[in-house]
């Protein structure tokens, strides 16, 4: 017999018993990811993201629970990635003011170090 049947013999029976293999989850999704689909076969697709009827006249069909779940779950996303990209630009803009003002005080520093004195001063004015 093949490899997957094991045959057992007790005094007057003769037991088969079939072993199966099964392929684990976490191949599956290795498989999906390496073919580039998601890893989660319901995530997204024709029937995941497609209505379940349509009017024969043309009306839109009402948003189904999970699409509006997956909707307003992107719109948070997209604020969520303007407002760290606003705190990033800010962060930016404050970083170069502050190198701005240090080298401006460091400018002003080398500026009111040296002075003119006695004559000198006389005769620049």
């Amino acid at each position: 017999m093949s490899g997957f049947v094991k045959t057992l013999t007790f005094s007057r029976y003769t037991v088969l018993r079939r072993s199966f293999t099964c392929t684990t989850v976490s191949h599956m999704k290795q498989w999906r990811v390496s073919k580039g689909l998601s890893a989660n076969r319901n995530a997204e697709g024709v029937l995941t993201d497609g209505p379940d009827y349509t009017f024969l006249d043309g009306r839109p069909t009402p948003l189904l629970q999970k699409q509006k779940k997956r909707m307003l779950k992107q719109q948070e996303f997209a604020n969520q990635i303007v407002t760290l990209c606003s705190e990033v630009d800010f962060a930016k803009r404050r970083h170069q003011d502050m190198v701005q003002a240090k080298e401006q005080e460091r400018q002003d520093i080398i500026n009111n170090r040296l002075k003119p004195k006695g004559n000198a001063l006389l005769q620049k004015k």
